[in-house]
Formats: C-alpha cells, structure tokens, sequence
C-alpha cells in the first residue's frame, strides 16, 4: 500500500482526506455548471446534492494506492474550508506511471492554489512513490486546464482529434506529461521549494 504522510502542508494549504463533513464545501461547487463543464465524471452535468453526498463518500475511500487502477483523492483546505481536491489514478505498475486529476471551486481561483496542490501531490508520486511519469487530460477548450499543467511543467504530447463524444458532441482531448527526469531538474535550476509532510522543512525536487 502507498500513502502520503498525512497533512501535506504546503505554504497557503492543508492536503488531507477526504470526509462526509467535506460535503457542504465539495457541493459549492459540483452544483455549478461553470465548473463541471468539462468533467468526464459528469458529463458536464452538475450534480445535485445527493449525488455529490455519494461523491464525497467515495472520494473518502480514495485514502491509498494499493493496486493499478486506484485512486488517491486529497482535499485541499485553507481556514476558509474545502475549496478543492487534487487526485493521482494509478494507471501502470510496470511504467510507473499515474494520471493526475484536479478540481478548484472558482472563487478561490487565480490564486494559484491548484498549482500548489497538484505540485505537493506530483512531488509525493516522484519521490516517495518513484513513478516515472505522470500525465494529464482535458478536453480541448479547457484553457485554464491547459495553463495549469503548463505551469506544472508538463508538455503536451498528443491532441486527440474527436477521441471521445462529450454532451453530444465529438471533441478533441489533450494530453499533457511530465517525467520524473524532467521534473527533478526543473526543480534544480529553478530553485523550487516544497514543504515536506506536516509542515517540516523541506527540499523535494519539482
């Protein structure tokens, strides 16, 4: 089994499991159309109350990596609550690779909290999980998708031109990555800082 060492603190966040008392922050925003428009999960459809009570629960057992295919979901939390969740699916064991997912409520947007999160919780799959690679997905049109896993310094490597039928129509998916490689030197000449666990010091490559 792979866990982080949990809370994951980093300057501005708490990283965290998942729990049912999350619910009334994770609703705030999978209630709204303007942030489920591009999720796969949905279909782009916001999800009523119910359906984000079932959500929550299954985002909490989502607490590990135990074998290929499962899913570790963190709650990323400020003292204003929840305000919203980075996850790695382990894709392969044998590449050592895992896919990268992230959902922000918008009025914590441009903050740059997203970037924050996901680069604690990308920085705990190179180092203490030793993946290899680790990549993303989005629709297309998803611009400010596109800007985050740019600012994480992954590439985009393939668009797949109408891979997949959204709300009715066909639509292209982009595909972004990052190696392990990659990352560790991009850390070394920018100079990157990560908090290690618990708000100790410390030095994880980016």
């Amino acid at each position: 089994m792979f866990q982080p060492t949990l809370p994951i603190r980093t300057p501005r966040l708490t990283l965290r499991s998942i729990t049912s008392d999350d619910l009334d922050d994770v609703y705030a925003w999978q209630c709204r159309p303007d942030v489920v428009r591009w999720t796969y999960s949905t279909g782009g459809v916001p999800r009523t109350r119910e359906q984000s009570r079932e959500s929550v629960l299954a985002m909490a057992g989502e607490d590990a990596l135990r074998a290929e295919g499962d899913c570790l979901t963190l709650a990323a939390a400020t003292d204003a609550g929840v305000v919203g969740t980075v996850e790695l699916v382990w894709r392969s064991a044998l590449d050592r690779a895992a896919e990268l997912g992230y959902i922000f409520h918008p009025d914590h947007g441009g903050r740059g909290l997203a970037t924050e999160a996901a680069t604690a919780l990308m920085d705990w799959g190179f180092n203490e999980f030793a993946l290899h690679r680790i990549y993303a997905r989005c629709h297309s049109r998803n611009e400010a998708s596109v800007r985050l896993m740019t600012r994480l310094g992954m590439r985009q490597e393939a668009r797949h031109v109408e891979s997949y039928l959204f709300r009715g129509e066909w639509v292209d998916q982009l595909v972004f990555a990052v190696l392990a490689s990659e990352w560790h030197t991009r850390a070394a000449t920018a100079g990157l800082y990560y908090p290690a666990p618990d708000g100790q010091d410390g030095s994880n490559q980016h």
